[in-house]
């Protein structure tokens, strides 16, 4: 498996720049936590909290774009995950999975922990032009 964008989302963007097609925006932007790769549906290897969070993102410079916020879990629910990855999804429970990532540095909560990802530590980034 690999993380990135969902292929929907991909294919989205493609057209809209390659046959002037209109891309809708996602009416929020949440984040899910995953015990490793979320696969290309961002179902596989959910955490035991389940709970997917609004994430607010800093404006875009560069081709990079990063959480402005902190996002917390309170009360994780149990101690045997190792959270490696994250999802994006559209919708804070059902919607379209956006794509996914690895974090930089792997949790591995006790129950009753609080999981924070920090102000910067969700980038979002495409490739642009030197």
């Amino acid at each position: 498996m690999a993380t990135g964008l969902a292929a929907s989302l991909a294919n989205a963007l493609l057209n809209a720049i390659g046959n002037a097609t209109n891309v809708t925006a996602p009416t929020a932007f949440c984040v899910k936590l995953h015990n490793g790769d979320p696969g290309s549906a961002g179902t596989a290897n959910a955490s035991g909290e389940t709970t997917r969070k609004s994430v607010s993102m800093g404006a875009a410079s560069g081709g990079i774009m990063s959480n402005d916020a902190e996002v917390s879990w309170t009360s994780y629910p149990n101690s045997t995950d190792d959270i490696t990855h994250v999802s994006f999804w559209d919708h804070i429970s059902a919607g379209v999975f956006l794509g996914s990532d690895a974090i930089a540095v792997t949790r591995s909560p006790d129950t009753g922990d609080t999981v924070t990802l920090s102000i910067g530590e969700l980038d979002l980034s495409l490739t642009v032009a030197a």
